[in-house]
């Protein structure tokens, strides 16, 4: 064995290497750290804890409301053009995404499909954290001119007139009021009702356990040869460069990868389009929503509501979006909240120059990273794809 000395800007490295017949390649990289391997298990699906309760939803839990609220997923009745369902932008095949830069429906929507795997772990759902529950994000849609198009009295009207989905509802929720329109608190509690079932469903879908996730376990039990069967040498690598030099985890923390707040990280507009406000405007909007956790139509008598209570405002948020996860992130292209970046790899050098932001401040910083080490970190990432997302209820 013999030892190479190479001189960097003006810097003294050390590179072992092993000199095999005319052959050269470095030795095995160290061991992981047990402050690293913590670090890697607090990443792990197997640290995602249960399920928060939602006191907002009563039937959040319900095997039979996520049964009902399937229906409504896939029905595109609940659309004006009798066209549209849930399942038209969040695509099952596309780990409930759509492939697209942004949403299309009746028309097109103004951001990219967040993929809603996974979602029910997140106090705040779309990329501006507009609504603060499953079932009031649910709503929006439907009201939407560029997604449904539909209205409460309608959508209500297609429950209440289908026999099957009456008598789910009703065993769910008790009789309809006057649902014509007449009675407004009537209406809106029956529309409310709607999107808590079909939360109930979006509930049930969870992240499944990918390679990374196994790599993990093979971690725990010292099993190397499991290790190197399941990572490769640059997958190794990218995951050192993930938590290490590249500093991902600063955001892109805990099993679901995302810390499920709101960064400026500096991305630019589509072309035309102006700089997307964020974070800024999604708080006013939450705060505003009459079918929030403050709202009349929250199940919870105590108004458990710590996020909408403690919610950040201030001119920091300008140009803030939510983080989103990066399980499944090589099945969700193209990224960004508005679809503006195609592949991973441009991701990455975007990160890595770290613009200044159009609006707001750019929170990132240049990460330095050589073209090997991003593609490196790029074929970790691409290890946290996994099979079909996991149902909470078998029976489904």
């Amino acid at each position: 064995m013999k030892s190479t000395f190479l001189k960097a800007g003006g810097a003294v490295a050390v590179a072992a290497v092993i000199v095999i017949g005319w052959h050269v390649r470095p030795l095995a990289a160290p061991p992981w750290t047990d402050a690293e391997i913590n670090v890697l298990r607090s990443l792990s699906l197997a640290s995602l804890p249960e399920l928060p309760p939602d006191p907002s939803n009563a039937v959040a839990d319900n095997p039979d409301a996520a049964a009902f609220g399937e229906r409504l997923f896939f029905d595109p009745r609940l659309s004006a053009n009798g066209g549209i369902s849930c399942a038209t932008c969040h695509q099952p095949v596309r780990h409930f995404t759509d492939g697209l830069p942004k949403g299309q429906a009746i028309g097109t929507s103004k951001r990219n499909t967040p993929s809603i795997v996974g979602s029910a772990y997140s106090p705040w759902l779309y990329w501006d954290g507009r609504r603060d529950s499953q079932w009031a994000q649910a709503l929006s849609p439907l009201e939407d001119p560029n997604e449904h198009g539909s209205s409460r009295l309608e959508v209500v009207a297609v429950v209440a007139g289908d026999e099957a989905y009456r008598a789910s509802y009703e065993a769910l929720f008790g009789e309809f009021g006057n649902i014509s329109g007449d009675d407004p608190v009537a209406l809106n509690t029956a529309f409310a009702n709607v999107g808590k079932a079909i939360a109930a469903f979006e509930r049930t879908l969870l992240p499944a356990a990918s390679r990374f996730d196994d790599y993990v376990a093979a971690l725990n039990t010292g099993d190397v040869k499991e290790q190197e069967t399941l990572f490769s040498d640059d997958e190794v690598q990218g995951l050192r460069l993930f938590i290490g030099k590249a500093n991902c985890t600063q955001c892109h923390n805990g099993p679901l990868f995302t810390n499920n707040e709101f960064h400026n990280t500096g991305v630019l507009s589509s072309p035309g389009e102006l700089p997307d406000k964020g974070r800024a405007i999604g708080v006013r909007e939450v705060l505003a929503d009459p079918f929030n956790c403050f709202g009349d139509y929250s199940d919870d008598p105590k108004r458990q509501c710590a996020e909408l209570t403690f919610v950040r405002t201030g001119p920091e948020l300008i140009g803030a979006v939510r983080t989103p996860s990066l399980r499944n992130v090589e099945m969700t292209s193209p990224y960004m909240q508005k679809g503006q970046v195609a592949t991973l790899a441009e991701v990455l050098r975007h990160y890595n120059e770290a613009p200044d932001a159009m609006i707001g401040h750019n929170e990132a910083k240049p990460l330095a990273l050589g073209t090997r080490e991003r593609r490196q970190l790029e074929t970790f990432l691409k290890t946290l794809t996994a099979a079909d997302a996991v149902r909470q209820f078998d029976s489904m």
